[in-house]
C-alpha cells in the first residue's frame, strides 16, 4: 500500500472531526477569535485582568495573527492544497498531532512564559509551511510554491515577533502576507466561484468574465507586493504612503472586474466579494494614513486589515468550504447571512472606533458584533464540523 493510499485508509478509520483540517482548525480559530477579542476590549476598558486578558496589546496581536489566524490558515491550506495536488489529505493521527501542537501553542502562550513554551508555540507555522512543501513536491504542483513561500514567510515573521525590538515591522510582515495570501487565493477563487455561480444561474455576465490571474492581476498583485514590502521596510515614509495608495486602487480595479454587485442574490457569493472590498480599504487607509496623519490614524488602515480584511474573508471562506466539503449545498441561509452582517459591520465600526480615538462605546459595540459572528458560526457549524457527512455524499 502506498503513502497516499495509506492515508487515505487512515482518514476513512478518523472521526469526523480529523477527516480534513477544516474541521478541527476552522471551529477553534472561530473560538479563539470569539473569546479574545471581547476579553481585550474589556481589560482595554479597565475592567481588569484575568489569564486570558492579562495578555495585553501585544499578547492581543499575537493571538489574532498567530492565535486565530494561523488556525483558519492552517485549515484553508491543507484543505485546498490536496484539491490541487490529487493527494489524500493530512488525517487522523497526523491532524491530531498539528492540531495538538497549534493548541500546545495556546496554552503555553498563557501559563509559560520561559523558552520552552515560546518554542512550542513558534513551532506550529514552521511545521504547516514543512507539511504544505512536502506535499505541493509530492504532487509536482508547482504552481502553488507561491503559497508555501507565504506560508514560510508566515512563520518566519513570527519567530521575528518574538524579537522585542522588531515585533513591529513583525507585525507589519504579518499583515503584508495575510494580504498577499488573499489576493494570491482570493484572486482565483473569487472569480472562479462568481463564474460558476453566474453558470448555474444561466447569467449573462458567465461569458464576460474574466479568467484568474491574467495580466491585470498579475500587474496588480506585483504592485500589491512592492507596496507593502516598502511599507514593511520603510512604514512612516511618504514615498510608501503613496505606493499603497496606487496599490489600493489597482486592488479596486481588479474587484471591479469581477461583478460582485450581480452576486447579491446569493450571500455565499456576495460575502467573497464583500471580503476582498476590504484590501484596496485597508491598503488604501494604512497609505492615506502615512500621507495624512492627522486625518488618519495607523490603527484605522491596521483594523481595517484585521477585522475588515481578515475577518469577513475568512469568514465567508469558512462557512463556503464547510458547507461543501461536508456535503451541504453551497448556500448561505439566514444564519450564515447574518454571520457575514454582524462581521461586516462591527468591521466597519470598530475603523470608525479608531478615528474616533478609540472611543470605548465604539470599541465595545464593534467587538461584540465582530465576536458574535464567530460565535454564531462556532454554534451554527460545529454540528456539521463534528459529524459525519449526509449519506450518499462523496467523502471530503
Amino acid at each position: 500500500m502506498d503513502r497516499t493510499a495509506d492515508r487515505g485508509a487512515q482518514r476513512r478509520a478518523a472521526p469526523p472531526v480529523l477527516q480534513n483540517a477544516f474541521r478541527p482548525f476552522f471551529l477553534a480559530g472561530a473560538c479563539w477569535a470569539a473569546a479574545l477579542v471581547p476579553l481585550w476590549v474589556w481589560e482595554f476598558a479597565g475592567g481588569g485582568s484575568g489569564p486570558v486578558t492579562s495578555l495585553g496589546l501585544t499578547g492581543h496581536a499575537h493571538e489574532m495573527l498567530y492565535g486565530y489566524l494561523a488556525a483558519i490558515v492552517c485549515g484553508f491550506a491543507l484543505t485546498a492544497i490536496p484539491n490541487w495536488t490529487g493527494r489524500a489529505p493530512v488525517a487522523g493521527k497526523g491532524l491530531a498531532a498539528l492540531f495538538g501542537l497549534w493548541a500546545a501553542g495556546r496554552i503555553a502562550v498563557l501559563a509559560f512564559d520561559g523558552m520552552i513554551g515560546g518554542l512550542v508555540e513558534i513551532a506550529f507555522l514552521f511545521v504547516l509551511a514543512a507539511v504544505a512543501l512536502r506535499e505541493v513536491m509530492a504532487g509536482k504542483n508547482w504552481r502553488n510554491l507561491p503559497v508555501v513561500v507565504l506560508l514560510t514567510l508566515f512563520a518566519l515573521s513570527h519567530l521575528l515577533f518574538h524579537a522585542p525590538e522588531y515585533y513591529l515591522a513583525a507585525i507589519r510582515a504579518t499583515f503584508a502576507v495575510a494580504a498577499l495570501l488573499i489576493a494570491l487565493i482570493g484572486g482565483r477563487i473569487v472569480p472562479s466561484f462568481t463564474r460558476n455561480w453566474f453558470a448555474s444561474m444561466a447569467s449573462r455576465h458567465t461569458a464576460s468574465m474574466p479568467g484568474p490571474m491574467k495580466t491585470y492581476d498579475k500587474i496588480s498583485i506585483g504592485v500589491l507586493f512592492l507596496a507593502l514590502l516598502t511599507w514593511v521596510i520603510a512604514p512612516v515614509h511618504l514615498v510608501t504612503g503613496g505606493l499603497l495608495v496606487l496599490a489600493a486602487l489597482t486592488q479596486l480595479g481588479r474587484l471591479a472586474r469581477w461583478k460582485g454587485q450581480a452576486t447579491l442574490a446569493e450571500p455565499l457569493v456576495w460575502s467573497l466579494h464583500a471580503g476582498y472590498a476590504w484590501l484596496p480599504i485597508a491598503v488604501g487607509l494604512i497609505g492615506a494614513g502615512l500621507v495624512w496623519p492627522a486625518a488618519i490614524p495607523a490603527s484605522a488602515g491596521l483594523h481595517a486589515m484585521a477585522a475588515g480584511l481578515i475577518g469577513t474573508m475568512t469568514l465567508a471562506v469558512m462557512t463556503r468550504a464547510s458547507l461543501g466539503h461536508t456535503g451541504r449545498a453551497r448556500k448561505a441561509d439566514s444564519v450564515t447571512t447574518l454571520i457575514y452582517a454582524l462581521a461586516h459591520l462591527g468591521a466597519i465600526i470598530r475603523v470608525c472606533a479608531a478615528l474616533h480615538e478609540n472611543d470605548v462605546l465604539l470599541l465595545a459595540a464593534g467587538a461584540t458584533l465582530w465576536s458574535g459572528a464567530f460565535l454564531l458560526f462556532c454554534i451554527a457549524y460545529a454540528p456539521m464540523l463534528f459529524g459525519a457527512k449526509p449519506a450518499g455524499t462523496v467523502s471530503g
